[in-house]
């Protein structure tokens, strides 16, 4: 039996009201992942499908070439294709094939993520309905149906960024339950005893520098590095939380990241000034700067983001900070790795 929650006039599964936009289906996706815990990939009768197909960020649109080269095709591309912000090189958020219906079937059938365009002139207005694990497990099938293409582009039109956002945390949740699955044990464990916080980090994860106040972590690929630091300092007020506040607390404890050549270590980079913001997660409010590292004293660089928050029990900023160095490969996907381990993060109580 599969997964399935209501968007408007779609008969499902679950027993969720008639919602009339993408953003209630995201609460009502929060809901069948707080319900369902670990399970969230496993079918509602306990079964387990064949693994899904496809490369993360990879999206299989299913429509005809007509509609593709139409107003709703191009519409799709500058969603689905626009610019990922904050990389030096531009990368797409997702990596669009298109097929054929007809076409939906063996390994593309099983691909973990699908977008079906569905013109039905019975319709009266255009929704969305997701479904999980079709066909394999992890997935996610999204379905866009509506009376024409003009009521098909202009859902998408409204509806970007609840599209986007539906589709990255499919994707985040696979990360996540990864980490869970199959853990860096020695990084979580130093972690707890430096922060007394838990987090779940993925295996290939090495610790390379545990302090009192600081740890460095990073996992090391054949021609790139992905790694995060986590540090905390005394909270002075609402003041410790201001942009500048964060890139100066930033750039102290990088700097215990030594680079490649003697005397050389990780700072900041002052050719663009980071992107800042303040976002709640759970209740808890947390600081994100955004922007590029490099080396003083090499020749070094790359994209970084850092979640900054209030540890209330100790009364310190609690910072975790994720970088990216790539200079050959491709960096959204590395990117949104160190992204999803926010994710992960739990305080006590």
């Amino acid at each position: 039996m599969k997964k399935s929650v209501k968007i408007s006039i779609f008969v499902v599964n679950l027993s969720f009201p008639i919602m009339k936009t993408f953003r209630d289906l995201l609460i009502a996706l929060a809901v069948v992942f707080a319900a369902t815990g670990c399970d969230a990939f496993r079918t509602l009768d306990g079964t387990h499908r064949k693994t899904a197909q496809g490369a993360p960020y990879e999206l299989l649109v299913v429509c005809p070439q007509r509609q593709w080269t139409g107003e709703v095709g191009d519409t799709l591309r500058a969603v689905l294709t626009a610019p990922v912000p904050w990389l030096n090189q531009t990368e797409p958020l997702f990596d669009v094939l298109r097929i054929r219906e007809q076409d939906l079937a063996g390994m593309l059938a099983a691909h973990r993520n699908i977008l079906r365009i569905v013109e039905d002139p019975s319709l009266e207005e255009a929704s969305v309905a997701v479904e999980y694990d079709v066909t394999a497990e992890p997935q996610i099938v999204l379905t866009l149906q509506g009376p024409d293409d003009r009521a098909l582009t202009e859902y998408v039109s409204t509806h970007r960024a609840e599209l986007v956002q539906g589709l990255e945390m499919a994707e985040r949740d696979r990360d996540i339950r990864f980490a869970e699955s199959f853990g860096a044990s020695g990084v979580e464990r130093a972690i707890e005893r430096t922060f007394g916080v838990r987090m779940n980090v993925p295996k290939g994860y090495l610790l390379a520098a545990e302090q009192p106040d600081f740890i460095w972590a990073r996992y090391e690929y054949p021609t790139a590095s992905q790694g995060f630091m986590i540090y905390s300092y005394p909270y002075e007020g609402p003041e410790s939380l201001s942009a500048a506040a964060l890139l100066a607390a930033r750039n102290r404890f990088a700097a215990r990241i030594p680079g490649p050549s003697d005397g050389s270590y990780m700072t900041t980079s002052d050719a663009f000034q980071p992107g800042y913001r303040m976002f709640r997660l759970e209740g808890r409010l947390w600081c994100e700067l955004r922007g590029f590292w490099d080396v003083e004293g090499d020749f070094m660089g790359g994209p970084f983001v850092s979640y900054s928050t209030v540890d209330t029990t100790t009364n310190r900023v609690f910072t975790l900070d994720g970088y990216v160095y790539s200079p050959k490969l491709h960096k959204r996907n590395f990117v949104r790795g160190v992204e999803h381990l926010l994710y992960t993060v739990h305080f006590p109580n």
